[in-house]
């Protein structure tokens, strides 16, 4: 297995040479990073640019590898899971939570896709029931979401094929208990990267 230096070089020949963050940092600057022994930063750089031009899973799988051997589990999280949507496609949503007083939860719960609820999506069983689908959860540039507050969210589906229907405008529900105490609008459909 290549160390994280090795997979850093490889993720930076992988880019467009002309590929740029929106802070302006270029691949050509990411190149002194790694040779200045600054992986941590070439790491966050690599993320920013490959965030704005179209990357390749195998990148993100580079990434991923080297945030863990760098011991950076929110970094490989990230990559970990911009690799699934680069797979998979997404959802945006805008998901609101109901207070605690509302039967909603009682605590705020990570926003980096560690949670993966259920949701329906307006499936249902051969006798009429409600077929729930799994899909991971990640808040947009939030920390963490909490009871009866409200923010933007991407949605991974294990089963993707499953989302095909949502629509902008689609309300969905999201289930961690029952009933089901939040609520989500579909924003976007964003489909996987060829």
């Amino acid at each position: 297995m290549d160390d994280a230096f090795t997979l850093l070089r490889q993720a930076v020949d992988v880019l467009p040479q002309d590929a740029m963050a929106g802070n302006g940092q270029t691949v050509g600057d990411v190149r002194k990073e790694i040779e200045l022994q600054e992986r941590e930063m070439a790491l966050d750089e690599l993320i920013e640019i490959a965030d704005i031009h179209p990357a390749s899973i195998t990148l993100w799988e580079m990434l991923s590898e080297a945030a863990r051997q760098m011991v950076l589990d929110h970094s490989r999280r990230g990559c970990e899971w911009r690799g699934e949507k680069a797979k998979h496609g997404t959802i945006r949503a805008t998901l609101t939570l109901l207070g605690a007083d509302e039967g909603g939860r009682h605590s705020a719960f990570s926003g980096d896709g560690q949670l993966r609820p259920l949701w329906d999506i307006g499936h249902r069983t051969a006798d009429g029931q409600q077929d729930l689908n799994i899909a991971r959860l990640w808040v947009e540039c939030e920390p963490q979401l909490g009871p009866g507050r409200t923010a933007h969210v991407r949605l991974t589906p294990l089963q993707p094929e499953q989302g095909q229907h949502l629509q902008p405008g689609d309300v969905i529900t999201m289930h961690e208990t029952q009933p089901a105490a939040e609520i989500a609008e579909i924003i976007e459909d964003l489909p996987p990267r060829a």
